[in-house]
């Protein structure tokens, strides 16, 4: 497996070709989690938790002039940490228990690669949790982990080409209803 700065590179810029790459890799769970999933998936919580030490609290994405304390901040992070890591699990056990439904596998290491590498940009886009002010920037760079689920989910789940579209609409519908269960706690 190689590194997360170019496994992340490469599902941002050439996702095909990745997810073809990822798809023939055997790799087991932990190594995703460990050395993928939550590297990145520290970086907004980490972001967020610094910006409301240094920037204030917020009320729906706007900053107030009141800080947190530290140990506010780190027990926000860390429930934000364990919401990006539950959402995660969520969004496997979804893409893995929908695949036999639409012709696929139902693989749980595969729909984990597809969880964990179509979240890259909504991780990335995390950073700008740092301001309240950045909230926009963040949720549309986070849109493209749609676009990657489009594209990891028929090759990773074997889904067939006729039934592909049905299966990645009901998996990005999901997607989103726990991208916003998640994102509502972070917001504030």
């Amino acid at each position: 497996m190689e590194t997360t700065v170019g496994r992340a590179r490469g599902v941002l810029f050439e996702p095909r070709a990745t997810f073809k790459e990822v798809d023939s890799e055997f790799t087991k769970p932990g190594a995703i989690w460990g050395r993928y999933i939550l590297p990145l998936a520290l970086l907004g919580p980490l972001a967020g938790a610094v910006g409301r030490l240094v920037f204030g609290k917020r009320i729906a994405g706007m900053s107030l002039p009141e800080s947190l304390s530290i140990t506010g901040a780190i027990t926000w992070f860390g429930i934000s940490l364990v919401l990006q890591l539950a959402a995660v699990f969520a969004l496997t056990q979804i893409i893995s228990l929908l695949a036999p439904g639409f012709g696929g596998q139902k693989n749980d290491v595969q729909a984990l690669k597809v969880a964990a590498y179509a979240s890259t940009p909504m991780w990335v886009a995390g950073i700008f949790n740092i301001h309240g002010r950045f909230l926009m920037v963040g949720i549309i760079i986070s849109l493209y982990s749609l676009y990657l689920l489009y594209v990891g989910l028929p090759t990773l789940m074997k889904v067939p080409q006729d039934r592909s579209m049905g299966y990645t609409a009901v998996v990005i519908i999901a997607a989103i209803v726990v991208f916003l269960l998640v994102s509502t706690y972070t917001l504030f």
